[in-house]
């Protein structure tokens, strides 16, 4: 649920994006949506619900499916709360509702002060309207959380500045532990024993394959083994894996590990250990990268580079990288140490000093450990033969 603000008058709003049944046949979405019903009514504040189940199919799942059969591994949760929670659903809010601004529950802080989002005249935009170069305001940053464990900036590294001025996040300053003591003694114990949603929210608890199988049709091929090119076994459709998982080959009594693909021949290449060198690169490249001022930061623009830290998966340890800007706006991410399992389609978030300034897509791959040595290996003997 997200709260609307209006004035200093709270109203909350349920979002339901998407219409599913759980194991029991349940409509789960109608669970959560009596769950937000039941804290309004306690709050004493009026419910509202909007149903964004279409744009979720056309802006988020119908991506998500096209993004998987390109052989990419996707980031619904960025690409939902971009397209849905913080675009349609704020216009609605401020258009429709009237709200001054919106708190959402992401444990997330920004340099404004929540005092200065009320003070902000709204004026609706035009679609397409390029935002004047020369105008002077102060852009709002995005924050890393009191509690760097729960940190969500990750998931937000791809909202608008305009959003993000409209946006408070109460929980920004506070821990986990501390949120659910409050909510405990609020009397909110229906709220306190739902799971943590985990993995992409759709799925739930069924099997990913299954699930995906429903609605791209299977494309069987082969897994090949990196290191010698023995076909390993057969596979579904190379859309089903994604690197570093492991790869349940029937016959094979050992673990193998995913660690790349072509889509052309629909071979998934798998290696017999989970840290193999075929897993770990050094330098990606991104598509035109997203800054949430809006702007590249001034140091990348100046002198083309800028150091900084990345990740591209929400929990992972932040990691020291060298950015490289290039003129049509995508970004090449040199890293000081190789890191494992990589992936074509996730979001390379970037971060400096606590602050979250923006995200790319990863669309580009440099080559792997196992490659470069595989390289080295075929030279030596040539500079031998030379000697």
């Amino acid at each position: 649920m997200t709260v609307v603000l209006v004035g200093y008058q709270v109203m909350g709003v349920f979002m339901k994006n998407w219409d599913s049944v759980d194991e029991h046949g349940i409509c789960t979405s109608d669970r959560d949506c009596d769950d937000a019903y039941k804290v309004c009514q306690k709050l004493d504040i009026p419910f509202h619900q909007v149903s964004y189940v279409k744009e979720y199919w056309h802006d988020v799942f119908s991506y998500l499916l096209n993004e998987y059969e390109k052989g990419r591994t996707p980031n619904p949760d960025i690409i939902c709360n971009k397209h849905l929670k913080f675009n349609y659903f704020i216009r609605y809010a401020l258009d429709k509702l009237g709200a001054d601004a919106i708190a959402t529950g992401h444990y997330a802080r920004t340099s404004q002060e929540d005092e200065e989002v009320f003070h902000q005249r709204h004026v609706e935009r035009p679609e397409g309207l390029f935002r004047n170069r020369f105008e002077v305001r102060n852009a709002v940053k995005l924050l890393q959380s009191a509690d760097h464990v729960k940190d969500q900036t990750f998931f937000l590294s791809q909202i608008s500045q305009d959003a993000l001025r409209r946006t408070i996040f109460p929980l920004g300053g506070l821990t986990k532990d501390f949120v659910k003591k409050m909510a405990a003694e609020a009397g909110f114990q229906h709220v306190l024993t739902k799971k943590e949603s985990m993995g992409i929210c759709f799925i739930g608890e069924r099997d990913f394959e299954n699930f995906i199988l429903e609605y791209l049709e299977p494309r069987p091929g082969k897994f090949i083994s990196i290191e010698d090119g023995k076909v390993m076994g057969s596979h579904r459709g190379w859309f089903l894996f994604t690197l570093g998982q492991r790869a349940r080959i029937g016959g094979q009594r050992d673990a193998w590990f995913v660690v790349d693909k072509d889509i052309s021949s629909g071979t998934v290449f798998v290696a017999p250990t989970t840290c193999h060198p075929a897993l770990y690169r050094e330098l990606l490249r991104t598509d035109r990268a997203h800054w949430i001022t809006e702007e590249p930061p001034e140091q990348l623009v100046r002198e083309k580079m800028m150091p900084c830290s990345f990740r591209f998966q929400h929990q992972m340890p932040l990691v020291p990288c060298m950015l490289t800007l290039n003129q049509d706006g995508t970004v090449w991410v040199t890293l000081e140490k190789p890191l494992r399992a990589m992936t074509l389609g996730q979001f390379a978030v970037f971060y400096k000093g606590g602050e979250c300034l923006g995200s790319g897509k990863i669309m580009r791959l440099g080559p792997s450990l196992y490659t470069l040595q595989q390289g080295q290996k075929r030279e030596q003997p040539a500079e031998a033969t030379t000697t």
